[in-house]
């Protein structure tokens, strides 16, 4: 367990747009669409980082530990067609679950920056608004598994749907999620913004349709107002 983040029941009430604890490791998310530029805009960060001379534990979800790499082979598999929404649900809190002991939690309580490709803010943006399910049910499994543990800081990089999915699809075989239509990902859209409207004070909201060097300089000044200020 990490310094500075009790896992006691008395977390469970924790607000979903509360920040981490500040006796630890700082913890960062990357979001966004489909072709949102977030593999690229993540390796600046983290080279931006380490000449601040952080060097930052990179992570990814679903993934992250080996049997999260094995969960999340199953999830993007696009042949699986027959998986549940349900089943997918429960699927992404698996594979968070084993993450978060095995990689992020360790990582903080060793007072480790953790920068993370995705974390629960997609799940309610991809199995919530997406898929259509509760995001009270969301919610329900996020208390049980991460017990209060939320990002410091959450970079959300938007963008027009139909340009993202013309940039995915350039780079490569579609997946499972990227076969979807046009209107799950303008769902996926919509709950990204209505987080970061609602959750203002963690999430930093991005234009990824400027120029790569103007992305990576939004969230550099991002990163240093809300986290290295005073440091």
């Amino acid at each position: 367990m990490y310094a500075g983040a009790s896992r006691s029941d008395a977390s469970l009430d924790a607000s979903p747009c509360a920040s981490g604890a500040k006796d630890r490791g700082r913890f960062i998310t990357l979001e966004g669409g489909e072709g949102a530029g977030k593999s690229t805009q993540l390796a600046r960060l983290v080279d931006w980082l380490r000449g601040q001379g952080i060097d930052p534990v990179v992570t990814r979800e679903p993934g992250g530990t080996p049997a999260a790499e094995r969960i999340r082979g199953l999830l993007l598999d696009a042949a699986q067609t027959g998986l549940s929404t349900e089943a997918e649900l429960l699927l992404m809190f698996a594979a968070r679950a084993d993450h978060l002991a095995h990689c992020i939690e360790p990582a903080l309580s060793a007072g480790r920056w953790v920068i993370c490709d995705r974390f629960t803010d997609a799940t309610y943006a991809y199995q919530g608004g997406g898929r259509g399910l509760e995001q009270a049910r969301i919610a329900e499994l996020e208390r049980f598994v991460q017990r209060g543990l939320r990002p410091d800081l959450t970079l959300i990089l938007d963008l027009p749907v139909a340009s993202g999915l013309a940039r995915a699809h350039r780079r490569s075989t579609p997946d499972r999620f990227e076969v979807e239509d046009l209107a799950f990902f303008e769902r996926v859209r919509a709950t990204y913004l209505e987080i970061a409207e609602r959750c203002a004070e963690r999430v930093c909201l991005i234009r990824a349709d400027q120029s790569e060097e103007a992305v990576a300089a939004e969230m550099r000044a991002c990163l240093a107002e809300r986290l290295l200020a005073g440091r």
